[in-house]
């Protein structure tokens, strides 16, 4: 798993947080239904002076849970309306899950296919529900490759994708491997890495920059020194620059996703 199920996602930098908001929006837990006809469970945090673009948080591969309903809360205290899927619905249901979820068999039943519908699903709630016109995905571990890989899916309206240490060998979960896709991939694409990730070599994050720049797709690849896999952690003290920085260039990559002409 990327996070400990009682992690917490760090505290916006205090100049990136509305007064207002500055404790957070609180998320509306919500079930959603895909084109398939599965319904699967969501977090929906608003915040009441929203700025486009929304954002669809893609969780690591324990699904939906308190970190990532957190996640939004956040992100709509910086202003943007945020929603968090479950990609588990077909397999596990919908609903709250506790600690002991094992969710590595629901992984393995998952395809991109079905999980870039479940986007398709959040995107269509985003905009009903808050009027968003420009929608990007927010990746984690699991959640980053499937931030890259819908990127290669314009049908589904994203107007951009952010990777946090999102895998590049899609073998290690069931998935393509992003980086084989890069020239498919539509940008702005952020990927933001560890450079101590034992699960992700840098010699693949280079290559994957190399790759999306060959292919001429608009993106930036972050890595940062001595942070580990999963390093967007409050309790991560010791990563705490590099959380206020990747906060930092997140929200200021939502900032530059240009309007819709």
């Amino acid at each position: 798993m990327c996070f400990a199920y009682d992690a917490r996602p760090p505290e916006l930098p205090a100049d990136l947080a509305l007064p207002r908001m500055a404790g957070g929006a609180g998320a509306e837990l919500l079930e959603l239904e895909s084109a398939d006809g599965a319904r699967f469970s969501a977090a929906l945090a608003q915040a009441p002076d929203s700025d486009d673009p929304a954002v669809v948080v893609l969780p690591d591969v324990r699904g939906l849970y308190r970190f990532y309903s957190e996640l939004t809360e956040r992100f709509a205290a910086a202003g943007h309306d945020a929603i968090a899927i479950d990609y588990f619905g077909r397999t596990a249901g919908t609903g709250p899950r506790g600690e002991d979820f094992e969710y590595w068999p629901h992984v393995q039943q998952a395809t991109a296919e079905q999980v870039q519908a479940d986007i398709a699903a959040a995107v269509a709630a985003l905009r009903e529900r808050t009027g968003a016109a420009r929608v990007v995905a927010v990746g984690f571990c699991y959640g980053g490759a499937l931030a890259f890989l819908a990127s290669t899916n314009a049908a589904l309206g994203l107007d951009g994708v952010v990777g946090f240490y999102g895998s590049l060998d899609g073998t290690r979960i069931g998935m393509p491997s992003p980086g084989e896709h890069a020239a498919e991939m539509r940008g702005p694409i952020l990927g933001l890495f560890g450079g101590e990730d034992h699960a992700i070599p840098v010699e693949q994050v280079h290559a994957f920059d190399a790759a999306l720049e060959q292919a001429g797709v608009e993106h930036e690849i972050v890595v940062y020194p001595g942070a580990p896999h999963s390093f967007f952690d409050r309790s991560f003290t010791e990563h705490a620059e590099a959380c206020e920085d990747a906060w930092r260039r997140v929200l200021g990559f939502l900032r530059g996703v240009p309007a819709p002409a």
